[in-house]
């Protein structure tokens, strides 16, 4: 059900961008495989009924997409990670699926706060299930040339955050929370079933200095999200050789779903979906990586992604290799 087939099946014809970015939480590839015994994958769909109706449901949603609308304004926020729990806890909610019990749930002890339970759901099947959402985006950068990547190789573009960190912090601490004595005090009871939920993208490096191939890590699954990076000084040759149509910066909220941009009804004519002004005000930034993509218009007279990737400053690889040994 899960990897780039299947969700180019299902979003294929999504045009609302919120209803494209729930498809994309559901039907996305995950970022790792299992991690057994403490670190299951999520499963939110039982079976090929349910698959079937979650994706009649996200058609019809994106035919009428405010009720979903209202949800997200009801509970603004400009982090990402705030808006991707959003997205599946309203799904849960109103979805034909696995149902939301509660959200967000903290887990106290003598008053201090041990962590929160993202989601607790019950099945159709009456199984109750632990999920820990995570959306992440790192940027591979270690040597490659042939070599097997290694989890603490992947870091984020601002260099406060590294995968392998993340996956210890996520296994050992937030999945517990659940069998902790302190969430049975809570009034839920049962077995819960932790799982994690780990979606995003991965990003490897592109142009002259690229290695020549990077083996995956053992915990990432085969068929994850990917994408490259360039640096600033490559970045020009870089993108005069890409066969795209246009490009546009993505904010942060539009890191989820590859994006889609419709054909504009008064004109024949489609502008490519660029704009030179916010791409130089981006890049001007000195330290900070920019997450760009290149479209292609369709059949329609629209743009579809074909590609993301992140531009960076000329010292970011150094300075990300050394963050990935500390």
């Amino acid at each position: 059900m899960r990897g780039a087939g299947a969700i180019h099946d299902v979003i294929e014809h999504l045009a609302d961008p919120a209803v494209r970015d729930l498809a994309w939480l559901l039907f996305s590839a995950d970022l790792l495989r299992a991690q057994p015994p403490l670190a299951p994958l999520a499963q939110w769909c039982a079976d090929a009924d349910e698959d079937r109706a979650t994706r009649a449901f996200l058609a019809q949603l994106d035919r009428d997409p405010a009720p979903l609308h209202d949800a997200l304004m009801a509970a603004p926020t400009h982090r990402l990670g705030h808006y991707a729990e959003n997205l599946p806890g309203w799904f849960l909610a109103h979805g034909p699926a696995a149902q939301l019990v509660a959200q967000n749930v903290p887990v106290r002890r003598a008053g201090l706060t041990l962590g929160e339970c993202d989601f607790l759901v019950r099945t159709r099947a009456g199984a109750r299930l632990h999920w820990e959402l995570a959306v992440k985006c790192y940027l591979h950068a270690g040597p490659g040339d042939a070599a097997r990547a290694s989890l603490a190789e992947f870091v984020g573009p601002n260099l406060r955050d590294r995968f392998d960190l993340k996956l210890t912090h996520l296994r050992d601490r937030q999945l517990r929370l659940s069998a902790r004595e302190e969430f049975a005090s809570l009034g839920y009871e049962g077995r819960w079933l932790a799982q994690m939920f780990v979606k995003g993208w991965l990003f490897y490096r592109a142009g002259a200095s690229a290695p020549s191939r990077v083996e995956d890590a053992p915990e990432l699954a085969a068929d994850h999200g990917r994408g490259w990076w360039v640096t600033r000084s490559d970045w020009p040759a870089f993108a005069q050789q890409q066969a795209a149509d246009g490009w546009s910066v993505l904010p942060r909220l539009a890191w989820l779903a590859p994006r889609q941009l419709g054909a504009p009804q008064t004109s024949a004519h489609v502008a490519p979906p660029v704009d030179a002004d916010a791409l130089g005000a981006a890049l001007a930034r000195p330290d900070a990586p920019v997450l760009v993509a290149a479209f292609t218009i369709d059949s329609a007279g629209g743009y579809r992604e074909q590609s993301r990737g992140f531009i960076v400053p000329d010292d970011w690889p150094a300075r990300a290799a050394a963050f990935s040994r500390q």
